[in-house]
């Protein structure tokens, strides 16, 4: 690995991650971030959950890479004194029509070898959440929360600490193949290196396309508006209190969850964004909507969706309607106790024919490795999959 020049596109969590495992095996690493500062994106606006692998089909990318991942970052972050809190989590099912999918949930867990799964019923859920209802419940005690923002600098530290360097501000425009070289666009310059491997999360697909990858997955980008619960209503909440997920509806629903910093978010709901990065209302994108409606893809998702979509419109447009789905499993819960909260943006790769890409996507050819779809546990997975990309990027040219 020594003097193997690599550039990694992409400042989140996954990208750091990267960065540092090609950092530690000796090679020369440049890390590429366009904003002013790493995790500016879905690293910097998710719920900060480390998953404990609970959904996942058996043997897919994300079953395998959560778990590994999970051992991961209880490594990092104890080695760091990072703060990590295994604060566990309930999937609350509310009446008998729940109990099936509850028991496939469970089936799925315990294949997955989440570690301290188990069955309980609604007595149990009050013992453990005091203020949540259901009939019955899985308890994933070893489900934690954790700050990935923190834990991306921390990796972004070690890659510059073991001689890499960190470029933040810096937008790759392409990438293409010159010979036994990649060529690196970057605004006023071009930079030739060994291997290169994007994890450029919500524009990854237009990324991979300008060094000829195909459009085909697109990554069609989906807001979640989280509200905060007010401190005395916070303060009922002990962990994660997680309806289970509608297999209709490729979502989780709203949910209840603590985060590190011992606010308490309450969502997300999931809507069409209009614009790959806005975060704020009013700063959509002609060219990142335009590109979402005009894939086929997206009608045919659409048209298969529409009770669905009819719901996230009315948590949407009504706080009222957002506090009483979260309200399901947490009684007495009012528009009183909320307060406007984050937005996160889920980059989330879309074929052609509708259907969404339910695992992690790795693509590329020759000297070029694209991550296309690393939806949640993308954060959790983060230096699992770093694991994956650089063993598969060192195949490439083996």
């Amino acid at each position: 690995m020594r003097n193997l020049r690599v550039a990694v596109v992409g400042g989140g969590i996954i990208g750091a991650a990267t960065a540092r495992r090609l950092a530690l095996t000796d090679a020369d690493v440049t890390l590429f971030e366009k904003e002013d500062r790493l995790a500016a994106h879905q690293t910097g606006h998710n719920s900060g959950v480390v998953h404990a692998g609970l959904y996942y089909t058996p043997g897919s990318l994300k079953a395998r890479l959560c778990r590994r991942g999970v051992e991961l970052l209880q490594t990092f972050t104890t080695d760091k004194g990072l703060p990590y809190d295994e604060c566990g989590k309930v999937v609350v099912a509310l009446d008998e029509s729940d109990l099936g999918r509850l028991d496939a949930i469970f089936s799925r867990a315990t294949a997955n070898g989440v570690p301290g799964i188990r069955r309980i019923g609604g007595d149990e859920i009050t013992a453990i959440e005091p203020h949540a209802v259901g009939i019955a419940a899985l308890h994933s005690p070893h489900t934690a929360i954790i700050d990935f923002v923190a834990v991306t600098r921390a990796l972004a530290d070690d890659v510059v600490a073991a001689g890499g360097t960190v470029q933040t501000g810096t937008a790759v425009t392409a990438i293409r193949e010159a010979g036994e070289q990649v060529v690196v666009d970057i605004p006023g310059d071009q930079l030739a290196f060994d291997l290169v491997i994007t994890c450029a999360g919500l524009q990854s697909d237009r990324l991979a396309h300008t060094s000829g990858d195909t459009r085909d997955p697109r990554i069609v980008p989906f807001l979640g508006d989280y509200l905060l619960l007010e401190p005395d209503a916070a303060a009922k909440v002990r962990g994660l209190i997680y309806p289970l997920p509608d297999p209709r509806y490729p979502f989780l629903g709203v949910h209840l969850t603590r985060r590190i910093d011992g606010e308490v978010m309450v969502g997300p709901n999931a809507f069409l964004s209009p614009g790959r990065e806005a975060y704020r209302g009013g700063r959509g994108s002609w060219r990142d909507l335009r590109d979402a409606v005009a894939w086929p893809g997206f009608w045919r998702f659409a048209a298969h969706n529409l009770p669905a979509a009819g719901r996230e419109l009315r948590t949407a447009s009504s706080t009222r309607r957002f506090v009483a789905d979260a309200a399901a499993y947490m009684p007495g819960l009012t528009v009183d106790d909320v307060r406007p909260g984050p937005r996160g943006i889920r980059a989330q790769a879309m074929n052609s024919d509708g259907g969404l890409e339910d695992d992690f996507v790795v693509t590329g050819h020759g000297r070029v490795v694209h991550l296309r779809n690393a939806p949640s546990p993308g954060a959790t997975s983060s230096m699992a999959i770093a694991e994956y990309l650089v063993d598969h990027a060192l195949e490439r040219i083996a």
